[in-house]
């Protein structure tokens, strides 16, 4: 059985969603009803929140050792995926979630029918942050794809670890995030079918087990990405831009890049690069 877990981003709890998530023990029988089992996160609305916006796979659950009486559902690595597009409490006045009505506690089970309904809107079709037409990726996704429908519990690993869905829904919550514009120069261009020209970049990359979260992510034009990609362009914790000494038409890229050399950030704070994402790429990619 799926689960609820309930995420405030002003909590006092050591969260890191696509890592760990904190609970005492008074909600230990409820969350281990789903451990073994994926579990969606939802933010409060009425507390400027998201609604649900995130699944991730629990892989166990452990006492914390840090805080008496706590326990971690620890999460297993590469599962995190926040959604293309947040799904509301309710719809037409009708909850998402029908199997909550009085009980609203923060660490819940999840009937199946609630699970694939909120999946599916979550990673649900948007036209325009699909790729162009003349653009395909390496994961060789197009633009026509089957809605992700699933009524199978057992299709439920097969859908959600699949790079080819888990790609094109990261580009779409990347491109949401970033208003369809580069944050290295601030172009946003949309082509003629009204689909944004941006690409969705990971700062630490999948291969190195970084999640598919927006705070792990870049939207980047194409000669951006491949930069970024290779090392020849980062970011300090402030997003100020960095060009490698290995660049070798340094004017070029100078007349490419935001001229504050300060990379645009999302509007929600909260979406901003993670220090600890960047300085994996610093250390990592970065051709100082």
């Amino acid at each position: 059985m799926a689960g609820v877990f309930v995420h405030r981003r002003d909590t006092h709890y050591t969260d890191r969603p696509d890592e760990q998530y904190q609970f005492p023990k008074s909600y230990l029988s409820r969350a281990s009803m789903f451990n073994g089992d994926w579990a969606v996160y939802y933010e409060p609305v009425k507390a400027g929140g998201r609604g649900f916006y995130a699944v991730a796979f629990v892989e166990k659950i452990v006492p914390d050792p840090t805080t008496p009486d706590h326990f971690l559902a620890l999460i297993e690595p590469g599962s995190y995926l926040d959604f293309g597009q947040n799904v509301p409490h309710r719809i037409d006045g009708e909850l998402v979630e029908s199997g909550l009505r009085k009980a609203k506690a923060a660490v819940r089970p999840l009937i199946p029918e609630d699970f694939v309904r909120i999946i599916n809107l979550g990673l649900g079709e948007d036209q325009s942050v699909l790729p162009r037409i003349d653009v395909i990726n390496d994961s060789a996704f197009t633009e026509e794809r089957a809605p992700f429908l699933f009524e199978d519990e057992k299709e439920r690993r097969k859908i959600l670890t699949s790079r080819t869905a888990r790609d094109a829904n990261f580009r779409k919550a990347i491109v949401r995030t970033y208003d369809r514009r580069c944050a290295f120069t601030g172009l946003q261009f949309i082509n003629g079918g009204g689909r944004a020209e941006v690409e969705a970049a990971h700062i630490k990359p999948v291969s190195a087990k970084g999640p598919d979260s927006v705070n792990n992510g870049l939207a980047l034009c194409g000669t951006m990405h491949w930069m970024f990609d290779r090392g020849l362009l980062s970011l300090g914790d402030d997003l100020s831009i960095m060009v490698s000494r290995h660049v070798n038409d340094i004017g070029s890229i100078d007349r490419l890049l935001l001229p504050t050399r300060t990379a645009v950030a999302p509007d929600d704070p909260t979406m901003r690069p993670l220090p600890h994402f960047l300085e994996w790429h610093r250390e990592n990619c970065f051709k100082s």
